[in-house]
């Protein structure tokens, strides 16, 4: 159960010395595995065969533990990209070396972090933007010809291509899955310069005009609530007061809480989807293809954050049967990014196939989901640059 060099699962009535270790090791895992609300300090307890009164003694509660859990992750991530400053030239191979080590960094940040107090929130999101400065500096020192705004937006890339693996569980026998990681890496420090605009105060997450529905503004406000806190920790009472309206209001719209988490995940398969079958239809061949669901998969993440995060990371909480067909329709819609990415490359095998389509979509989800990053002209289609040099047809 409990992961990590050294890390084994004590005996029940033992005191291991490292026993603080051992209890921040099994709530990473389980946090990953089953998400912060569907963990209780009773399943870590048992995780390391101690009494849930043993672990108080330890941590205050569940979210002190979580914020452990995220601040040991992103300290190695750190350190690994200070490592990679003191050896630039092995940049790709001593990132995908941390990442496959704590393969949780991404999910732990991106999804599980939203679960902390305000203040925790603050200091890692401060935190995190050290790690990509720094690592935009490493960037920058290898490539004078890319400015500040360049470098930082390759920083960021580099970071969500290898923190992709966080998203999936496809592996590869070693030393293939660290070498293909450090490839997609690699593809993205040496991406040609991104093209960029002066930055601007507007979020294209947000457009100024909004004509819709009630219907519509609940799904909406809904969606964001679902993406920045997770869909256990918002009310209906809240998603009423995002619209303006009293919280028993929402029921006129909607049966329940589930209902909507349901309607906004079918809407942005259905999308996707759409959008696909328009980009097949136009293409004259499958890298054609390729480069239009790569532009329009850009175009819908950038300007749907929200709604990509709730696919992504709100799936989970629909009842099984609905979870099931979700799931399968993501699925789905990945293999045919992968079936075409083996007809320009017959050779190469399924499995890592399908880890470049997903270390390039990570890419972009993540990046829409950076706000400094969406306020500059021009990003959609950098991304999608960058995203290409991942699925290497550019």
């Amino acid at each position: 159960m409990v992961n990590g060099p050294g890390l084994v699962r004590p005996a029940r009535g033992t005191r291991p010395a490292n026993r603080r270790a051992l209890i921040v090791a099994a709530a990473a895992e389980l946090f990953c595995r089953n998400g912060y609300a569907n963990v209780g300090m009773g399943d870590v307890a048992e995780a390391v065969a101690i009494g849930p009164s043993a672990l108080y003694r330890h941590f205050r509660g569940k979210q002190s533990l979580l914020a452990t859990v995220v601040d040991e992750a992103l300290t190695a991530f750190a350190a690994a990209v200070d490592a990679a400053a003191n050896q630039p030239d092995d940049i790709a191979i001593t990132l995908a070396a941390t990442v496959l080590a704590r393969r949780d960094v991404g999910v732990l940040w991106r999804r599980e972090a939203r679960h902390l107090s305000d203040d925790d929130r603050a200091a890692f999101r401060i935190q995190a933007r050290q790690i990509g400065a720094r690592l935009a500096e490493v960037i920058a020192a290898r490539r004078p010809e890319l400015d500040q705004a360049t470098a930082d937006l390759l920083s960021w890339a580099t970071l969500a291509v290898g923190n992709s693996v966080s998203f999936h569980g496809l592996s590869l026998p070693e030393p293939e899955f660290s070498t293909l990681l450090g490839e997609f890496i690699a593809a993205v420090i040496a991406a040609p310069k991104p093209t960029l605009g002066q930055r601007h105060d507007r979020d294209i997450a947000r457009a100024p005009l909004a004509a819709r529905s009630r219907r519509e503004a609940i799904l909406t406000e809904a969606t964001t609530l679902f993406a920045e806190r997770g869909f256990v920790s918002v009310s209906m009472d809240e998603i009423g007061a995002a619209v303006g309206i009293a919280g028993p209001s929402v029921y006129n719209h909607f049966p329940g809480k589930v209902d909507i988490l349901m309607a906004a995940i079918v809407r942005g398969d259905e999308w996707l989807r759409i959008d696909m079958n328009r980009a097949l239809k136009q293409a004259a061949d499958p890298r054609d293809g390729l480069d239009r669901l790569l532009a329009g998969y850009a175009a819908f993440v950038f300007e749907n954050p929200y709604l990509m995060q709730t696919l992504v990371s709100e799936t989970r909480h629909l009842p099984e049967a609905d979870r099931h067909r979700a799931k399968a329709a993501q699925r789905a819609y990945i293999a045919e990014w992968v079936h075409l990415l083996r007809r320009l490359h017959p050779d190469w095998d399924p499995i890592p196939a399908r880890m470049r389509v997903q270390a390039a979509q990570s890419m972009l989800n993540d990046l829409a989901l950076t706000p400094h990053l969406r306020a500059f002209p021009g990003i959609v289609s950098a991304s999608a640059a960058i995203g290409a040099e991942v699925l290497t047809i550019a």
